[in-house]
């Protein structure tokens, strides 16, 4: 399922993971406060980093990559969704960036 930047954002300090597949090289860009990064790539084999009782929200630039990462996720057991738009909507809807 899709959520906004402003549904994620009121996510933030809760227990929600919210988890951004962009390459390292991207987060230059800005990264939501608190998001942990994992690359796409690299994802299937840093799953045990995630607690798979807590919901997570995948984020990438414009919410491709992040989709694929929220399907990974649910094939192995977690409860994901991907934000709408990625960091490129975030960064429209004027929120903040670490």
């Amino acid at each position: 399922m899709d959520v906004s930047p402003q549904q994620t954002a009121q996510a933030l300090g809760t227990s929600t993971q919210i988890v951004d597949v962009r390459d390292a090289d991207e987060l230059a860009e800005g990264v939501i406060p608190g998001a942990r990064h994992i690359p796409l790539g690299e994802l299937s084999s840093r799953l045990g980093e995630l607690d798979r009782s807590l919901p997570v929200i995948a984020v990438c630039r414009s919410g491709r990559r992040s989709a694929a990462a929220a399907d990974q996720l649910a094939a192995a057991g977690f409860s994901a969704d991907t934000m709408a738009g990625g960091m490129l909507a975030w960064q429209s809807a004027g929120l903040p960036t670490a």
